[in-house]
């Protein structure tokens, strides 16, 4: 902008800017929001996959014993 504009210009390209603010806002709202939905069924995934592991874990035979039938 140069100071030989007419306020009503001045006031056009406040509106032209402001309005490729609001569209750049709402495309990052929707970014970030698509990648809380990820980290959320991410966060779900990695729970399930720790509870499996433990439950394996607990439900192994010790490696030093002797099977039952010896």
């Amino acid at each position: 902008m140069t100071d030989q504009q007419s306020p009503t210009d001045r006031i056009e390209a406040l509106e032209i800017r402001l309005t490729y603010q609001d569209e750049a806002i709402e495309t990052l709202n929707q970014t970030v929001t698509a990648q809380w939905k990820q980290i959320d069924a991410l966060t779900r995934q990695i729970a399930a996959l720790t509870e499996r592991l433990e439950q394996a874990e607990t439900s192994v035979a010790p490696i030093n014993e002797r099977p039952p039938h010896y």
